[in-house]
């Protein structure tokens, strides 16, 4: 997910509109890497063409909760579920950017926390508060990732292994962890969003005006 701080020391990458971890997401767009370097990706995902339907809530709109909206469809062999927030506008960039490799190789599983039919014990009891902290993955075999080996497990997944690849050694490992600490208690306010406390007591609020509805105002 694009996490990170803008590097407003750089007029080339501010005009991008780049921040620290979401450069990967820019290099791999600007730079695709040649496909003799990239793993071959499932035949059987190749071909698969149809429509691709992204359904976000309108203010006043009351909408029912569709999992297979919120949830999408999953690859069948999927190797690591990704946990992200729908609702922050950097981190979809790379959520974009990797579902789109991930049409080619079917390996990762998608699933927006910020939406309503996301379950803690669906999750390895994850809950919400929790995954908004800090990213999250869950590979298949159940054991769970967080901070920046996510993105190095989710990139390797779809062939770009090579741009975190660096950060498996020390002293990187340990300053890519801190930075992205740092990032991550920050991101809602970086993002022009109300505090972690805020959303939590804005989505109990919903949860007790839903609790009784099957449809409910986003």
């Amino acid at each position: 997910m694009q996490m990170a701080f803008r590097v407003a020391s750089s007029p080339v990458v501010r005009r991008a509109n780049i921040s620290l971890f979401s450069l990967p997401a820019y290099l791999t767009a600007k730079f695709p890497s040649s496909s003799k370097f990239l793993p071959n990706p499932n035949p059987s995902l190749l071909n698969q063409n149809g429509p691709r339907y992204s359904i976000r809530a309108i203010s006043g709109t009351t909408v029912a909760p569709n999992k297979d909206i919120n949830e999408e469809k999953s690859p069948e062999n999927w190797t690591i579920k990704m946990l992200y927030d729908g609702e922050c506008p950097l981190c979809m960039r790379e959520v974009d950017m990797l579902r789109e490799r991930n049409k080619s190789y079917g390996t990762i599983k998608f699933l927006d926390i910020s939406s309503d039919e996301y379950r803690p014990e669906e999750n390895e009891g994850l809950d919400y508060e929790t995954v908004m902290g800090r990213i999250h993955a869950i590979l298949s075999d159940g054991t769970v990732v967080t901070d920046v080996e996510v993105f190095r497990r989710l990139y390797e997944a779809v062939g770009l292994g090579w741009v975190y690849a660096i950060t498996k050694y020390e002293p990187i490992a340990t300053i890519a962890d801190t930075v992205y600490g740092v990032w991550a208690k920050y991101r809602l306010q970086v993002t022009g969003r109300p505090s972690l406390e805020e959303v939590l007591k804005a989505r109990r609020k919903k949860e007790e005006m839903c609790k009784d509805s099957k449809a409910c105002k986003m």
